[in-house]
């Protein structure tokens, strides 16, 4: 067994970028199940590891750690990542793209805001309608803050910013938003689709069978 534990939901776009950072620092983990759909976050067991009832959690060092952007910074400060620009510039351009997705689209368009919106509306078409009015714009604005003519969101290297972008492209297609239009976002997913550490993080390479 490894001493790293990343507690996480296969569909969930921010474990999704976890499972990616773990993937490049080269870390095996053990990856334990909390089924959203199901209410596995709101058990007991689940809230004393988190108080927010939310995923992911990740135990590594000693510690538990929450919110998959602190996490990637942990990966980045102890030395097992690198993926913050040393410019500083470069680096506050980063996190506005990363603040754009995890701080603005993912947070409205999660799996309890769409489920209470249909609730509130008694549609269960709802829920659709309300992802694809927070998340198209979210991107069409995101595709003027890349670079131009590179592989990936800010440049020739990847950043925290490719992390985030790559699960919500999924959930966009989920939901029936159409990003073909969006030149710079088609080419960082195309790019980064070629990566083995992508690949394995996948929600089809690690779904519940």
């Amino acid at each position: 067994m490894t001493d790293v534990v990343l507690y996480d939901y296969w569909r969930s776009t921010a474990s999704w970028r976890v499972r990616i950072a773990l993937n490049l620092a080269d870390l095996s983990y053990s990856a334990v199940p909390v089924d959203l759909v199901a209410g596995d976050q709101s058990e007991d067991a689940h809230v004393a590891r988190n108080p927010q009832a939310l995923v992911p959690v990740l135990e590594i060092d000693g510690l538990r750690l929450t919110q998959s952007m602190a996490i990637l910074d942990y990966l980045e400060d102890t030395g097992r990542l690198s993926l913050r620009p040393a410019d500083p510039a470069q680096a506050a351009r980063m996190r506005a793209v990363l603040q754009a997705i995890a701080c603005e689209i993912h947070p409205v368009c999660n799996l309890r805001v769409a489920a209470h919106a249909a609730r509130l509306t008694g549609r269960d078409e709802t829920r659709a309608e309300w992802m694809r009015h927070f998340i198209r714009p979210g991107l069409v604005a995101i595709e003027r803050m890349l670079d131009e003519a590179v592989p990936f969101c800010m440049g020739a290297s990847l950043t925290q910013a490719d992390l985030a972008l790559i699960p919500q492209l999924y959930n966009a297609d989920r939901w029936g938003v159409d990003t073909s239009d969006l030149p710079k976002i088609t080419r960082v997913a195309a790019a980064c689709a070629d990566l083995p550490a992508f690949q394995a993080a996948h929600p089809d390479a690690v779904m519940p069978e």
